[in-house]
């Protein structure tokens, strides 16, 4: 979802009201995240939603702090990241394993290795994660045309839409 942007309307998470979250791992040996992507995070001083971290899963400390503390009410997490086989299934994994409702855009994933993502992909729906594509979950997260948001996603889509076919119809691919 993170490539669902236009000057006008903004990103789809600020539409929709959707927290984004983001982990790099180990800046000091890798590298820092690009800035197309932390252009997309949040400004606000109070909540720190960039993490850099040396574990795979991105469900560290500082990032579950950042979570809501309610027990009793499972999150509904949209994966999106770079190496499907190892930090967004250990990820995918441990949301699950707390109890978490995971959808995967695999539209929005990839591994350094073409051959692991598909892999890693089969394993993560068996094990309940819900991969989708990013133009499906966007309007299943709509449900309906009389939507308030139906006209702000819909522009998106349209303006976006040969960058998600040629995304969706390279990683059918592999």
């Amino acid at each position: 979802m993170l490539q669902w942007r236009n000057e006008s309307d903004g990103i789809v998470a600020k539409i929709l009201n959707i927290p984004i979250f983001c982990t790099t791992q180990n800046a000091a040996r890798l590298g820092a995240t690009v800035p197309e992507i932390t252009s997309l995070l949040p400004t606000d001083e109070t909540a720190k939603t960039e993490v850099d971290k040396t574990a795979f899963s991105m469900m560290v400390p500082e990032l579950q702090a950042q979570l809501p503390t309610n027990p009793t009410s499972a999150l509904s997490v949209i994966i999106v990241g770079i190496e499907t086989h190892i930090c967004v299934t250990q990820t995918t994994l441990d949301l699950l394993a707390a109890g978490h409702r995971v959808y995967i855009l695999a539209d929005g994933v990839s591994s350094c290795n073409a051959g692991e993502r598909p892999i890693a992909l089969n394993r993560l729906a068996r094990e309940g994660a819900i991969v989708t594509t990013s133009e499906s979950l966007l309007f299943e997260l709509i449900r309906d045309a009389k939507d308030a948001n139906f006209k702000a996603i819909a522009g998106l889509v349209k303006e976006t839409k040969d960058e998600t076919k040629a995304a969706v119809e390279t990683f059918c691919k592999l």
